[in-house]
């Protein structure tokens, strides 16, 4: 259905399509956005919406794409009947070609998901022959490439030696002995054909045809003899040049004839494409969301702004209506918000079923309406006429009419303009029709009466614009549920009115008034107070909630980094028993085979040189081991540390079967501060082992022999330096880590880690692991002799 210009109007519908049109990016899609009308077609709403959600997720991912502006349908259609077209007509052909040709790769590229707007893509028809001939063959809209064919290149060619040629014999009048004779030193052209300005008293030596002369008659154009043969072969030539364009340019215009019916079809849905990314720009800028569609007339609004009102200064609204009641009435002061809130409503209704997205939050629902009937006035003061109130009802009376179960009806101060009882009278009346026929209503009013009907009519709901009597300023916050109080009385002893024409007034009130007005404004101070407690609890339902989300985020981390320590532990014990296995299989093997010798001539010799190769495998399995060894231990354990700790020992923590090291001494609890890994803890000095150098001899304990569950093993032959190249990141600093110790343990200051140049990423991830290491002093690149980039050089503290 056909929704009203009056009611277009009222909303400043077209002001929006005015912004619709200036995001479009085609002439065209800027004529269809200003005539984009809002339809009761659910089905058509839905589309639309979603081809404008669609379009929004493409410019968010892929960027906007770029279309074609011209209107070629013209061009297609006169090509078709046999006319030929223009250089330029055939320019904008080939443009509209590429456009659909690169819209299309648009789509294809990096195609992330399927959309709505695949279908409408894939319905282009690009033909990059025809465009490419026609780019290839006009330069510009009146400028034809010699490249066009080869034989207007060969007529060029030829008009230029001509022109050359002429060029060189008039040199000789403007250059030699019979410069005397012209008017000025230069060549001109007359009807086409060169000549030369001839002084009229000398127009008998230099032979040749007169073609114009001077409006003084002091100077005759004369075109010499001597190229009158030469200018006739030009224009011979440019004959046949522009017959061979003419020809050029039918071909290329019966191509497009052969192709018309695509080249129409690529214009249309071009011109579509365009005014739905247009829709899609449009709502990125008002920062909109697509509305749900409700299956019934309704409207539920969260957080809605009016769309023409500075973002930075309106003030959203939440407003519901057609769920729990069909009919609302608002009431509030003047300028407080009240009639935005009805242009809110029904702008953003129309805007919906346009297609648009909405500036609200996206739970906000719309229902589909056949019409929407609005009577808003633009005059706010109170110096309402007769004919004022005349031309409300003229407006009301055109809209009862039309009022179906379907419509939204908006009343802008409804009843105004006549004497306060009968007004308030007739606009109950009105609003009490409207219900009948099962319309949503959506009112504003300051009569009491229309604050009582609502209050004792089921099916009505009360509404007001909060205003603030302290700085005697709206708010223009909307508060559904709640009449608005009259602050008339409040104001004007704000404003500086005697209190006693104040009393007085109160005086002339009634007593059914006074307890009414008393009654609404301890209403209103209950729910300022609800609102206060429910912002409260709101606030510390989100700290709480950001706490519990980043204490789970942490949770998460430790047990991430727990897990990698575990796996990295399993994989030292697995290296560990690895290399345990291969030297108990080479001893044996080594044994096996000297029991077979026992007999031979050279036994001892082959026995020592056994001995020697046991002792330099053993030695070699030595070196895999990290430098300290830790047992496995349990709380059970009767263990009594062998020497009072020290910060910067280290220690087996029992509980989680991991190292660490003494960051704080124990106090009086016996709960000593130890960190393993990133992570710092306090933990009871019974969980704890110390871990002892090889050197360090442990004190005397009552402990058993071979009760001890810690001990350490140092390798004796440290070297300068560890190659690390061909490792994975992680065997890397596995073995850097081991190395390290036996360095520091070895008392070594500087130390080489030979990892190679390669792409650099082992370099980098063991210089990252270097830079947060607490046994690392400095570190740096090899110089130039020590390895280069290929080596990093490390002083140990």
């Amino acid at each position: 259905m056909l929704f009203s210009s009056k009611t277009l109007n009222a909303l400043e519908y077209h002001k929006i399509l005015a912004m619709l049109a200036e995001s479009a990016s085609t002439g065209s899609a800027k004529s269809r956005a200003l005539a984009l009308t809002p339809t009761d077609d659910k089905e058509l709403v839905a589309l639309r919406l979603r081809r404008t959600s669609d379009a929004r997720r493409l410019i968010d991912t892929k960027g906007y794409p770029t279309f074609y502006e011209e209107d070629v349908a013209a061009a297609a259609e006169r090509a078709e009947k046999g006319a030929v077209l223009s250089m330029i007509e055939l320019l904008r052909i080939s443009y509209l070609l590429r456009s659909a040709r690169t819209s299309l790769d648009y789509i294809h590229t990096d195609k992330p998901y399927e959309t709505i707007l695949d279908e409408m893509f894939e319905r282009l028809l690009p033909n990059r022959e025809l465009e490419e001939q026609i780019t290839r063959s006009i330069l510009s809209e009146d400028m034809l490439a010699d490249e066009a064919s080869p034989k207007l290149a060969d007529i060029r060619r030829k008009i230029r030696l001509v022109n050359n040629k002429i060029k060189e014999t008039l040199q000789s009048y403007v250059g030699g002995k019979q410069i005397k004779y012209l008017q000025d030193n230069l060549v001109t052209m007359r009807d086409g054909r060169y000549v030369v300005p001839v002084k009229a008293e000398y127009r008998n030596e230099v032979k040749g045809l007169i073609h114009d002369m001077s409006a003084s008659g002091s100077t005759l154009f004369v075109e010499p003899m001597a190229v009158v043969e030469a200018n006739n072969e030009l224009k011979r030539l440019q004959a046949e040049e522009s017959h061979e364009i003419e020809r050029i340019l039918s071909e290329l215009s019966a191509k497009c004839a052969d192709f018309s019916y695509s080249i129409r079809l690529n214009y249309l849905n071009i011109t579509e494409l365009a005014l739905i990314f247009a829709c899609a720009s449009l709502a990125n800028r008002m920062k909109a969301e697509c509305p749900q569609l409700a299956d019934f007339p309704s409207i539920e609004l969260v957080r809605a702004r009016h769309p023409l009102i500075d973002s930075s200064k309106v003030v959203p609204i939440n407003v519901g209506i057609g769920n729990e009641y069909k009919t609302l009435v608002i009431t509030g002061p003047n300028t407080g918000g009240k009639t935005v809130t009805l242009k809110t409503l029904g702008l953003l209704t129309l805007m919906a079923q346009s297609g648009l997205h909405i500036p609200a939050d996206q739970t906000s629902k719309i229902g589909i309406f056949s019409e929407v009937l609005v009577d808003i006035g633009d005059e706010q003061s109170i110096e309402q006429s007769l004919s004022t109130f005349s031309s409300h009802m003229v407006n009301i009376v055109d809209m009862m009419s039309k009022i179906t179960d379907k419509s939204l009806v908006l009343f802008d101060e409804l009843g105004a303009g006549t004497d306060p009882v009968e007004g308030a009278a007739l606009a109950v009346s009105i609003l009490e029709e409207v219900r009948r026929r099962g319309a949503l209503s959506v009112s504003t009013t300051h009569y009491a009466e229309l604050k009582m009907y609502v209050l004792e009519t089921e099916g009505v709901e009360n509404a007001c614009c909060e205003f603030d009597v302290s700085t005697l300023r709206p708010t223009y916050r909307l508060i559904v549920g709640m009449p608005g109080k009259s602050n008339a009385f409040a104001i004007s002893e704000k404003l500086g009115l005697p209190s006693e024409i104040i009393d007085a007034a109160q005086a002339l009130l009634s007593g059914e008034a006074r307890h009414f007005e008393s009654i609404i404004e301890e209403l209103d101070k209950s729910r300022i107070e609800m609102d206060r407690n429910r912002d409260e609890a709101e606030r510390l339902r989100r700290e709480y909630e950001d706490f519990k989300r980043e204490s789970e985020i942490r949770l998460k981390a430790k047990v991430k980094e727990a897990e990698e320590a575990a796996k990295r532990d399993r994989e030292k014990a697995r290296q560990l028993l690895d290399s345990t296995r291969a030297t108990c299989e080479f001893v044996l093997k080594q044994l096996d085979d000297l029991r077979r010798q026992q007999g031979s001539d050279h036994f001892s010799e082959n026995l020592a040189a056994a001995r020697k190769e046991m002792r330099r495998r053993l030695a070699e399995a030595e070196d895999t081991f990290s430098s300290y060894t830790v047992e496995e231990a349990t709380l059970e354990d009767e263990y009594v540390l062998p020497r009072d700790l020290v910060v910067g020992d280290k220690v087996f923590v029992v509980t989680y079967q991991q190292e660490g090291v003494v960051t704080e001494l124990p106090d009086k609890k016996g709960m000593v501060q130890v960190k393993v890994g990133i992570m710092r803890g306090k933990m009871h000095i019974s969980e704890l082992r110390l871990i002892q150098p090889k050197d360090e001899k442990p004190q005397k304990s009552t402990k058993k022999a071979g009760e001890g569950k810690v001990k350490k093993t140092v390798s004796s032959d440290v070297k300068m330096e560890i190659d690390v190249r061909g490792e994975y990141t992680d065997d890397a600093w596995f073995k850097i880590d081991k190395y390290l110790d036996e360095a520091i343990l070895a008392g070594m200051e500087t130390v080489r880690i030979i990892h190679g140049k390669g792409t650099g990423a082992l370099r980098k991830y063991i210089q990252d692991m270097l830079r947060g290491d607490r046994r690392v002093k400095s570190y740096r690149n090899g110089n130039y002799g020590e390895g280069d980039l290929g080596v990093t050089v490390v002083v140990l503290r």
